[in-house]
């Protein structure tokens, strides 16, 4: 096997492992398993490939994917087609960070930590909270961590969903809610908002917290002020979880009363990747900072006086007892939070101003347009960010009109009804700063043309 040094199995090594655990064949292996039960005959695949044939033959799949390199996305629903300026590929691709892992010894691993300590000053500047820590896997768990945190803080077991936000996020709340014995309750929306008089109703002495997203699903303004006070009446926090985008325009959640803030830094320079990774952001006023998952890094000095970081906080089970943890997150998105961090420094604060306009304007200047179709119009008439819900002809099928607009280059909305059965018929359409007015027009017209 000379030849194939770097073949990590051979025939050898395989009749050597047999003989150890006693089989004689990799197929007694699997005796314990019924064979009724497993899988027969050859899997439909391909023969052997050497790796110019495997190349073209990976790339021959990938290219039958429909990315935003080559069709114009108006797909928004949790993953966003945003600029990605070049410089952030040519700092994060530098090997330092690229293979860079869990920063355990702070003596060595100082670029790192300080990398992790500026995403956390940016999250702190844009929500507007005291303290954040150094990322969540995504913005999805970052909102059932931070249930979870609220039920801790205050004993309470009843957690307050609005239904206006991501199907999938409240699906990973429930999930944890499930494990943590809490009870969900969902509270539907009005006008393409929270209805507020049935929250009110729905909040009481037992709820522990209310999550609220702001751009909620359906790229609707919530009142996060109104919902701040009607909680905390009763006793209870305020999660908000919102698009750090939209920050740029808007009051951050802390200075309206959020106790938590979370969401997904993907609109922050992170690549949408055919759906992930991304990195979820967390942070909490600072009654709730000893309660907060997973790691905190801290500025502090060395005894010569020099600057240094260190890791704060680590009230993850990996680190201190199972019992006092808050959470069995492993490990945090450091790459993908260097991402935003660059992204952050490169737009400067009228940068993200001036982002947060483009997707206001561009999304309201579509919205006008494909509205003035016959037969369409927006769904709700509540303020939105860069997403909004159009209502097609009675009887349309979104999935038919996507699956003609993608045969002319472009990918379609969201189909509402597979969220939100009470919705058939309503597409979700997200504009970002990428879009141009030729693009929309031309939506437009294809729109116009399939209906």
């Amino acid at each position: 096997m000379k030849s194939h040094r770097y073949i990590p199995m051979t025939p050898q090594n395989e009749a050597e492992m047999l003989e150890v655990v006693g089989a004689s064949s990799i197929e007694d292996l699997f005796t314990d398993i019924p064979a009724s039960l497993r899988y027969q005959g050859t899997m439909p695949m391909s023969e052997m490939l050497d790796e110019y044939t495997l190349t073209r033959h990976m790339s021959s799949l990938a290219g039958q994917n429909a990315d935003t390199d080559r069709y114009t996305s108006f797909l928004g629903a949790g993953l966003y087609d945003h600029h990605l300026p070049s410089v952030i590929n040519h700092v994060i691709s530098r090997s330092e960070f690229y293979t860079a892992y869990t920063p355990y010894q702070p003596e060595i691993s100082q670029g790192e930590l300080q990398a992790i300590f500026e995403f956390q000053s940016y999250i702190c500047e844009l929500t507007g909270m005291a303290v954040a820590n150094a990322s969540m896997y995504d913005g999805a768990t970052a909102l059932a961590e931070a249930a979870s945190l609220a039920a801790s803080a205050t004993g309470r077991k009843k957690i307050i969903a609005l239904s206006t936000i991501h199907p999938e996020s409240r699906g990973v709340v429930r999930s944890y809610a499930r494990g943590l014995n809490l009870d969900v309750v969902e509270v539907p929306y009005g006008d393409g908002v929270t209805d507020i008089g049935v929250l009110t109703e729905a909040i009481d002495e037992q709820t522990a917290v209310v999550l609220v997203q702001s751009p909620n699903f359906f790229g609707g303004i919530e009142a996060i002020q109104a919902v701040a006070d009607l909680a905390h009446a009763k006793g209870a926090l305020l999660v908000v979880s919102t698009n750090p985008i939209s920050l740029g325009l808007l009051e951050s959640p802390g200075k309206l009363g959020a106790d938590i803030v979370v969401g997904d830094a993907q609109p922050l320079g992170i690549s949408m990747s055919l759906g992930g990774p991304t990195c979820g952001f967390f942070a909490v006023a600072q009654p709730l900072m000893r309660r907060m998952p997973g790691r905190i890094v801290g500025q502090t000095k060395d005894i010569d006086g020099k600057r240094g970081f260190v890791l704060t906080l680590q009230t993850r089970e990996q680190h201190i007892r199972r019992d006092k943890a808050t959470s069995n997150i492993c490990s945090n998105q450091a790459l993908l939070a260097l991402c935003a961090s660059v992204y952050l420094s490169v737009m400067g604060r009228q940068g993200m101003v001036d982002v947060a306009d483009l997707n206001v304007q561009k999304a309201h200047y579509a919205a006008q347009t494909l509205s003035s179709i016959p037969n369409v119009k927006l769904a709700f008439q509540s303020p939105f960010f860069n997403e909004f819900v159009l209502a097609l002809p009675e009887g349309t099928s979104v999935a038919d009109v996507n699956t003609q607009l993608l045969a002319k280059g472009m990918i379609g909305g969201y189909d509402l009804s597979l969220s939100y059965p009470e919705l058939s018929g309503h597409i979700l359409f997200a504009v970002t700063e990428k879009r141009t007015k030729a693009e929309i027009d031309l939506l437009a017209t294809e729109l116009e043309a399939i209906l």
